[in-house]
C-alpha cells in the first residue's frame, strides 16, 4: 500500500527525525519533554500511516529500517522548509519579535552580552532573548537540533569546531590566550613563558573540551605535563585562584573586559582565538536573528586586545 501523502502526520515524523539524530527513545522524550511511551506510541501509529515497518529491535534500543532512513531524508527538506516559510512570515513584520533563543560560552557571556541585551531592549522592545551558558562544542550541536536559534561559539588556534549542515556562520571577533599568574612574589616573578610554569600548579577547565585540550598542548609543546590541581569550567574561579596564589592558567582576554583581575599576564602565543556567532541556514534571515547578530557587531570589536 502507498500512503497518501496527508496521512503522513509532520509531528510524528519529527519524532522519527528526532531519533535518527539521538538515538534513543528515551533521549527523544527528554529533548521535546514528553515521555517515552508517547513517543513509542506516536511513531507507531507512523508507522501504520506509513505503510511499512520503520522501527526494529537491536537488544534494548531500536534501529531504524531502510524505508524510515529513506522517511528520514524527505523529513529533514520539510522540517527545513517549514522553519523557511516561519521565516518569511517574520520577515513581514514590522521590525524583530518573538523570541530568540541565545546560547553562549562564559567569557563572552560575560564580556559583552549585557550590554548586548541593554541594546536589545531599548531598540526592540518585542523582542524577547533568552540565554543559556553552554559550552561551545555542545551548542552548536543544540543549534542544528532546533534547541537554540543562534550561538556564540569560539575556535580555539588550530581547532576547529565541527562543522554542521546548513548552519550560518558569521565571524564577530578574535582574542589571544595568555598565561595568567598571580601579580607579585615568589616563584610568580620569574614567570616569563610557560615552560617556567612546570613545576606549579594549574587550574583549567574539564577535560574534553577544547580550551583545555589547547592549554595542555601549549603545556606539552613546552617539555612538561601541567600539573592541573583544580578543574573547573567556571572561569571567575580560576581567576580567583590565580590572584590568591593558588595557580596559573591560559585565560582568554574576552575574561578581562569588564573587570580587570588583579594578575599578571604573559603572552604565549601570537595566534587568536576566534568567536563567530552560527544560526540555522533557513532562519538567518529573520528581523530577530539579523537584530541580534547587529547588537552584537556594535558592541564588540572585530579584533579585541585587552592591554
Amino acid at each position: 500500500m502507498i500512503p497518501r501523502a496527508e496521512q503522513l502526520d509532520v509531528r510524528r515524523l519529527r519524532l522519527l527525525h528526532e531519533l535518527s539524530r539521538r538515538g534513543t527513545l528515551a533521549e527523544v522524550a527528554e529533548a521535546l519533554h514528553q515521555s517515552a511511551s508517547s513517543v513509542s506510541q506516536a511513531l507507531s501509529q507512523l508507522e501504520r500511516e506509513a505503510g511499512v515497518p520503520l522501527l526494529e529491535k537491536v537488544g534494548r534500543r531500536v534501529r531504524l529500517t531502510p524505508a524510515a532512513e529513506v522517511l528520514v531524508e524527505h523529513t529533514a527538506v520539510i522540517l527545513q522548509r517549514l522553519e523557511l516559510a516561519a521565516s518569511d512570515l517574520a520577515s513581514q513584520a514590522h521590525g524583530a519579535s518573538g523570541t530568540v533563543r541565545l546560547a553562549v560560552f562564559q567569557s563572552a557571556a560575560s564580556a559583552f552580552m549585557p550590554q548586548m541585551l541593554t541594546e536589545l531592549a531599548a531598540r526592540y522592545p518585542r523582542l524577547r532573548v533568552t540565554m543559556s551558558q553552554r559550552e561551545p562544542e555542545q551548542a552548536l550541536y543544540e543549534t542544528w537540533m532546533r534547541e537554540f536559534d543562534l550561538v556564540v561559539a569560539e575556535e580555539y588556534p588550530g581547532h576547529a569546531a565541527r562543522v554542521y549542515p546548513d548552519i550560518d556562520r558569521q565571524p564577530l571577533t578574535t582574542d589571544l590566550l595568555r598565561l595568567a599568574v598571580p601579580p607579585s612574589g615568589e616563584p610568580w616573578d620569574a614567570i616569563t613563558c610557560v615552560a617556567d610554569t612546570a613545576d606549579l600548579p594549574w587550574t583549567m577547565e574539564p577535560a574534553g573540551t577544547a580550551s583545555r585540550h589547547w592549554a595542555e598542548q601549549l603545556c606539552r609543546r613546552a617539555g612538561f605535563e601541567p600539573d592541573v590541581r583544580f578543574e573547573t569550567d567556571d572561569l571567575e574561579a580560576q581567576i580567583a585562584l590565580i590572584e590568591s596564589g593558588n595557580a596559573v592558567a591560559i585565560l582568554p582576554d574576552l575574561m578581562r573586559v569588564r573587570r580587570p583581575p588583579a594578575l599578571r599576564v604573559v603572552d604565549v602565543d601570537e595566534r587568536r582565538r576566534s568567536v563567530f556567532t552560527a544560526t540555522r541556514t533557513a532562519i538567518s534571515g529573520t528581523p530577530a536573528i539579523r537584530a541580534c547578530r547587529e547588537a552584537l557587531a556594535a558592541v564588540v570589536p572585530a579584533e579585541l586586545t585587552v592591554l
